[in-house]
């Protein structure tokens, strides 16, 4: 073997390996968070809700998006997740993560040279001969693979969590799928500071706006995540309906009460650029 073919292996072998970064949210993240700031758009709705778009279009067409993704991948493949010290760093981390592959995703793949209208256009409910984008283990942590429903569902919500306490059903509202029926993006990535008024934040201003909260009469008509993670809103708040009365206002919170049945918004799962959302004065 050769000296030079030595030291090439010996650098593969390092920058496979997981190092110990500084478990810094803002500074792990830092390339996304850049992405985030020249990319999405946060609007504030009359009614005190927020919605966000992520404009892939324009991130696509800016010569700095390929590089600031390779660079937060980058990272991620090699920082050693054991390193995050407590809940709240360790809670952003992974919201953080799942919120970043999410975007990567949709920048890096594109069947047919073409940008998406969904996410399942890479598998599942439309075209059930591809996989599904979120049981595709494709994203790197610390030298290990993860599917986005691994970091949500195993990690997040996972027995690890709910046996150390830090199992949060907020965070159904802080990580982002990339859809019109998600709970919006924030521009701002999440930190052991932001956490908790963060979770708090997003939650009720996603519960203000008709995609996630809504009363007609006797019936309280509530986003899909209620149906499809009923025992998490349970299990922390005693109901769906004591959960959204902890995170509305008061009279939001009462009228909720009042109703007789629970119905289920159809949720959007078209992409969450600004041309599909009609409140941003962007569609075509």
């Amino acid at each position: 073997m050769t000296k030079a073919l030595r030291t090439l292996i010996a650098l593969a072998v390092v920058m496979a390996t997981p190092v110990a970064i500084a478990a810094d949210n803002e500074a792990l993240f830092a390339p996304f968070q850049t992405l985030l700031e020249r990319h999405l758009e946060e609007t504030r709705l009359p009614g005190g809700g927020l919605v966000s778009a992520f404009d892939y279009p324009q991130a696509l067409q800016e010569p700095g998006t390929r590089s600031l993704l390779r660079e937060q991948a980058n990272t991620l493949a090699r920082f050693d997740p054991t390193e995050l010290e407590g809940k709240a760093e360790t809670v952003a981390f992974w919201i953080n993560a799942y919120n970043y592959f999410m975007v990567r995703q949709i920048l890096t793949e594109q069947p047919d040279d073409e940008l998406v209208s969904s996410v399942w256009d890479y598998g599942g409910r439309i075209n059930p001969l591809r996989d599904n984008v979120f049981q595709r283990a494709l994203f790197t942590v610390g030298g290990e693979r993860y599917s986005l429903d691994q970091i949500e569902k195993g990690i997040l919500l996972g027995d690890d969590f709910e046996q150390k306490g830090w199992k949060e059903a907020r965070v159904h509202f802080a990580v982002n799928c990339a859809a019109v029926g998600c709970p919006p993006l924030r521009k701002t990535v999440y930190t052991a500071r932001n956490l908790e008024p963060m979770l708090a934040d997003n939650t009720r201003l996603a519960l203000k706006t008709p995609r996630h909260l809504d009363i007609d009469g006797s019936t309280l008509n509530v986003t899909s995540l209620f149906d499809w993670y009923r025992e998490d809103f349970e299990q922390e708040a005693g109901s769906v309906r004591q959960f959204i009365r902890r995170w509305t206002d008061a009279d939001t919170g009462d009228r909720a009460n009042q109703t007789d049945r629970i119905g289920y918004i159809d949720y959007d799962w078209a992409l969450n650029r600004p041309q599909n959302f009609p409140e941003l004065g962007d569609g075509q």
